[in-house]
């Protein structure tokens, strides 16, 4: 005993010098305080940790290969302010910048002081290392949102220290390791899969005693068929989310005494969404219910009923039935949910539920609702007066049914904040009683689109005067807008429609009504006069579809520069652009079309640098093309035709407008030849250079238009979308107020002008009519399998015909006349069975039109002026052939008499009497005859399926195709 004496002694005189040494060093040879980095063995881990992976923002930029840089100090690091020990790495996805790309070195596992990682929302790939479980130290770890891949490593199971393990939003697949059941200080756990994952067995759950919040995603539980006693086994468990785990195809036993530990559930919120459930679960969803619940989410389900339970429940606050795709009684739906439900309950979110019937009084009885939203469904009849009657209902949102009647004068005692009664067949409230509004001194937005308000304007609107946002387009109405109207709201309004209307007034400058980030739609209306002066703080305006005459000088009083939206089509505005659109650099999307626009482009379209749609077409715009729209590389729709431009077809529009999918020059007055630049437009889907004065040959590197050659039905994103946010005066989070821009071109189409909108996407076009081209019709443009018209018509074209042109499978289109192709028609046009407008007339063509039941189709017209063709559809006979004579029309004799021929007659008579004999032996024998009556049925019954089975396969084949 007496021998260890001096060696412990030894060891205090060590411990004490290095405590003492280090307190020295800590407070400095002054006395003051230095702060203490971190360790050199730590740095070079990070190094090598920021080494491994892409960081195209420099996100870790701080992170240096200095000697002197201390790591504490740099982005996402924190340190142990005593021992410099790095103990937090956060490296978390932040809004605007680019994620961290790579896999996770292994160099962690030199931050052996490491106890909160946060990898989240980043681009990390592979598969989570084995080594992770040996960062023993970790109570908090979040691989959340990342695109890792492969199985769950069962040592994920040795962070004994974990309290909170997400590693939601990945690509994992396989089963859950059992192993996480020994993370027994847990106390959040969120998993994620794309419905790959599997438990087999559920047991281990109910080790993690500590566990608060749950949440699932895509996993497969359908084996663990006790998983509802597992979880009542938790009892610490607050929050419960099993989203997309296919809870209908779990089997549920009766509940055993063994699990069941609480008289009740402690789960607060319990979301069950889109888990194909139908009403038989709610004898499992009973006992994980309580008056603790205040939180229900059974979206996305197919439940034709609620149980009256659900109305017990006298803590719930907020439930979610969204998407439900059963059919439900909108009275039986409030009836059982007004228990003590119907007291607490502050917010109702049903939309898109299946839910019929009428909006019934029921609702009365819910006094404590804030929200409700109830839109569409399939709501019919008028609104119960009782609903306004809600004292504290401020958000009522029932767009979208089928709901009638006029709006009650009782409107005028809610306290709504926000109302949207749109797309119904509601009638406006009465003017006798627009007295009534003016109580609804709350309201703030109101959305009455597509009701029926009209035909007089409603005066009471302008009484609302907290009005932010006003919508009521389509309503019917016809009529003037009073003057005081557009004076109701200074400097507030953030969103105004009276489109689609017959509205007929001069509208007085705009200057001072609205807020930051507005929009104005006064589109398809009468109104008339200059276009006023707006606010600069739009952010979209639309005056389409208006008689508004004069010039657009009011764009040079637009100076702030938020205006992402402009259409001023199909008016009778006169006068040049002005030249003062630097202020633009946010716009968008810009329509001048259909209107009296002359003059040249000004150079400062230079500045729209943000431009995606440039719609010109139908103006009298003359000149060349500015070379500084060149700079406008964002273009992916340049609409110029039916205009006056001129000059060659400029070379840039190939090396600087890359992302073009619709180029249309046509009826112009262009020159020159077709500039090779245009094959770089891989996007390219609609060419349209026809009507113009260009010539030469067609180049032949056309085949380069990648868009062209795909036969995949994927179509091109045309709907531009435009947001603001909306804030309501109680609302901390804002809403989001959408509007939209569709494209749309005029083109040629089988002889006739027609407008392409909704569908403009899935067009493939090239047309190159009414020019002065010359040389071959190049075979290469035979590689655009994707076409569906080509037009090369009113050309000087020669020579043949490509043979293999039959391999444009996709053409709907053809129109080749008036040239000079020489030779036949090539018999692999017989393949062309899409094909349904042809026209090869005037040309030099010659010999045997092939046969196919497309080519024989069309009308002999379509082969005029070839004198050399020969066989049908066209009456000259090829040489060998039988002289064919026209067979006179059906029910007309030669003599032009209108009754037919009696041997015709009794054919059909005869025919006819056949017909139903046959019919009635038929039916007969299956009448009498049971075995042959089952044999029938049997067989269609596997025809129906044979039909059904290799349709499914027709349709996966086109969806791989389209995917690849």
């Amino acid at each position: 005993m007496h021998s260890q004496t001096p060696f412990i002694f030894t060891l205090l005189l060590l411990g004490l010098q290095t405590i003492t040494t280090y307190h020295l060093v800590a407070a400095g040879a002054n006395g003051n305080a230095v702060v203490v980095t971190c360790i050199d063995k730590e740095r070079h881990a990070l190094l090598d940790f920021k080494a491994r992976v892409q960081d195209p923002d420099g996100v870790l930029s701080t992170w240096t290969d200095e000697e002197d840089d201390d790591c504490c100090k740099w982005s996402g690091v924190t340190c142990n302010d005593t021992t410099g020990h790095v103990t937090r790495l956060q490296l978390s996805y932040n809004f605007g910048t680019t994620n961290l790309g790579g896999e996770i070195s292994p160099s962690l596992l030199n931050l052996t002081y490491l106890n909160y990682l946060d990898l989240s929302g980043n681009f990390l790939n592979g598969t989570i290392p084995k080594f992770i479980g040996f960062m023993t130290q970790l109570r908090y770890l979040n691989l959340g949102s990342n695109n890792f891949s492969g199985t769950i490593p069962n040592s994920i199971g040795s962070l004994a220290q974990l309290r909170d393990l997400n590693l939601a939003y990945n690509s994992f697949y396989g089963t859950i390791p059992p192993e996480i059941g020994n993370l027994t200080n847990l106390e959040r756990f969120q998993l994620g899969c794309p419905e790959r994952c599997v438990i087999e067995n559920i047991d281990w759950l109910a080790n993690l005693s500590h566990l608060r919040t749950l949440r699932m995603e895509g996993i497969f539980i359908a084996k663990a068929n006790h998983w509802v006693d597992v979880i009542r086994t938790l009892q610490k468990l607050s929050s419960l989310t099993l989203y997309k785990c296919d809870l209908s195809q779990v089997m549920y036993p009766s509940y055993s005494s063994s699990y069941d530990n609480s008289s009740s559930s402690s789960i607060v919120t319990l979301e069950l969404s889109n888990n194909n459930l139908n009403s038989s679960m709610y004898h499992w969803l009973f006992p994980l219910t309580s008056n603790n619940l205040s939180s229900l989410d059974l979206s996305e389900n197919m439940l034709d009923e609620i149980p009256k339970y659900l109305g017990n429940l006298c803590r719930l606050t907020y439930f979610k039935f969204y998407d439900n795709s059963a059919s439900i009684k909108f009275p039986d739906f409030l009836r059982n949910l007004s228990g003590c439900t119907s007291d607490t309950l502050q917010y109702l979110f049903a939309p898109s539920s299946q839910l019929t019937g009428s909006f019934s009084d029921e609702i009365e009885t819910f006094s404590s609702l804030l929200y409700l939203y109830l839109y569409d469904n399939h709501l019919s009849g008028a609104i119960s007066e009782k609903l306004w009657e809600l004292p504290m209902l401020e958000n009522f949102e029932v767009f979208s049914n089928s709901l009638s009647g006029a709006i009650s004068e009782n409107i005028g005692k809610s306290k709504l904040l926000k109302l949207n009664l749109s797309n119904n067949s509601l009638e406006g409230v009465s003017d006798r009683f627009a007295d009534h509004m003016l109580n609804m001194s709350y309201v703030e937005y109101i959305d009455l689109s597509s009701c029926k308000l009209g035909p007089h304007f409603p005066k009471w609107i302008q009484k609302l005067k907290n009005l932010t946002r006003l919508d009521i387009a389509d309503t019917g109405i016809s009529d003037t807008v009073p003057l005081e109207f557009w004076d109701a709201w200074p400097s507030q309004l953030r969103y105004l429609n009276l489109s689609s209307n017959n509205i007929t007034a001069k509208v007085p400058d705009l200057l001072s009504n609205f807020d930051n980030r507005s929009i104005i739609d006064l589109s398809s209306n009468n109104l008339y006069g200059p276009i006023p002066n707006v606010s600069s703080a739009l952010t979209l305006l639309n005056l389409s579809g208006n008689k508004f005459s004069g010039g657009i000088s009011f764009l040079c009083q637009i100076v702030d520069g938020f205006l992402e939206f402009l259409d001023l089509s199909n008016n009778v505005l006169t006068e040049q652009v002005p030249d003062c659109l630097w202020n633009f650099r946010e716009l968008r999307v810009l329509n001048l079309g259909h209107n009296n626009l002359f003059g040249r482009l000004p150079a400062s379209v230079e500045s729209m640098i943000k431009l995606e749609v440039l719609y010109l077409y139908k103006n009298e715009f003359s000149g060349e093309l500015p070379l500084s729209l060149k700079n406008c590389t964002n273009l992916n729709f340049l609409n110029l035709g039916a205009n006056n431009f001129s000059g060659n077809v400029p070379i840039w529009i190939g090396e600087n407008l890359s992302g073009l999918y619709v180029l249309s020059l046509g009826s112009n007055n262009f020159f020159g030849t077709i500039p090779s630049q245009l094959c770089q437009l891989v996007n390219l889907q609609l060419l349209d250079l026809s009507q113009n004065n260009l010539f030469g040959t067609i180049p032949s590197c056309l085949n380069n238009l990648t868009t062209m050659v795909q036969q995949g039905l994927v179509p091109t994103q045309t709907v531009y979308q435009f947001a603001i946010p909306w804030y309501g005066s109680r609302t901390a989070r804002p809403d989001i107020i959408y509007d939209e821009y569709i494209d749309r071109a005029t083109i040629e189409w089988q002889g006739n002008a027609r407008e392409f909108s909704t569908i403009l996407g899935l067009l493939r076009i090239i047309d190159l009519s009414n020019n002065n081209l010359t040389g071959p019709f190049p075979s290469e443009l035979t590689n655009l399998h994707g076409l569906i018209a080509l037009n090369l018509s009113k050309n000087s074209l020669g020579g043949d015909i490509p043979r293999n042109i039959g391999d444009m499978k996709r053409l709907l289109t053809l129109d080749i006349s008036s040239n000079k192709f020489s030779g036949g028609i090539p018999s692999s046009m017989a393949q062309m069975t899409s094909l349904n407008y042809l026209d090869v007339s005037y040309n030099n063509l010659s010999g045997r039109i092939p046969s196919s039941t497309q080519l024989q189709s069309f009308e002999p017209s379509r082969y005029n002026g070839n004198a050399g063709l020969c066989g049908p559809p066209i009456t000259k006979n090829c040489i060998g052939d039988e002289e064919s004579e026209v067979p006179p029309i059906v029910g007309e004799t030669e003599g032009g008499e209108e009754d037919m021929d009696e041997l015709q007659k009794w054919f059909y008579i005869g025919g006819g009497i056949g017909f139903a004999t046959s019919f009635w032996i038929a039916c007969g024998a299956l009448v009498l005859n049971r075995r042959l009556r089952y044999a029938f049925f049997h067989f269609l019954d596997r025809l129906k399926d044979y039909v059904y089975v290799k349709a499914m396969v027709f349709i996966s084949k086109l969806q791989r195709a389209a995917h690849s």
